[in-house]
């Protein structure tokens, strides 16, 4: 990392139960370096693990379309440890693996207008699952194109965020925009950093 990761235990008294409150949303795992990254400021690390533990744990948005499109904000921005991450954790949720695998290639485009694409019925309620062979859905497109507009261009345009009320409720498409938010949030992090040092990094579809 470009700077030295901050200490595994707290150096301050007071700074103890930050480290709890982190330890426990990481458990049973320990502190990931990101987490050591953010630990130079405690109060900050502190927030964080709040904000994004909500995002993860706490919103109704379909949870492989959400993973989906923090792959997919890995991808805009070259955040190999995001991608390493995440891709497991979105396959697990029920993401296709044609579809990330479009993601990891940026070739989801054309297999959206390739041919045609099978109904939401025949791909699951969350818009996730489905037949491995099927193409992208009308979900999964909204979600990537939502992804790619916020990311690349910040500004999202107004017909696409009509398809995304009109698809989903006014709090879901909050919880999508704040984790695409988020996820750019912490890839900027991450690369600026240069967290676990994998920058320059190869991203790769995880092992089947």
């Amino acid at each position: 990392m470009r700077i030295p990761y901050a200490p595994k235990t707290p150096q301050k008294e007071t700074d103890a139960p930050i480290y709890s409150r982190i330890l426990a949303r990481r458990s049973p795992r320990p502190l990931i370096p990101l987490d050591l990254a953010l630990l130079h400021n405690p109060a900050i690390a502190d927030g964080y693990s709040s904000l994004m533990g909500a995002i993860r744990t706490q919103s109704s948005f379909p949870l492989a379309l959400a993973e989906l499109a923090i792959c997919y904000v890995a991808v805009l921005n070259g955040a190999v440890y995001e991608w390493t991450a995440h891709a497991p954790i979105a396959l697990k949720a029920g993401a296709r693996r044609s579809v990330l695998e479009s993601v990891l290639e940026r070739s989801w485009r054309w297999k959206r207008s390739g041919a045609s694409v099978a109904s939401e019925a025949e791909q699951g309620s969350e818009g996730g699952g489905g037949k491995e062979g099927l193409l992208v859905s009308d979900d999964e497109e909204l979600v990537l194109e939502f992804t790619e507009q916020s990311t690349e261009n910040v500004k999202v345009e107004e017909g696409l965020m009509e398809r995304l009320k009109a698809r989903w409720t006014d709090q879901q498409v909050m919880e999508l925009v704040i984790t695409v938010g988020g996820y750019n949030m912490v890839s900027r992090f991450l690369v600026a950093l240069d967290v676990t040092e994998s920058n320059g990094g190869r991203m790769e579809m995880p092992a089947e």
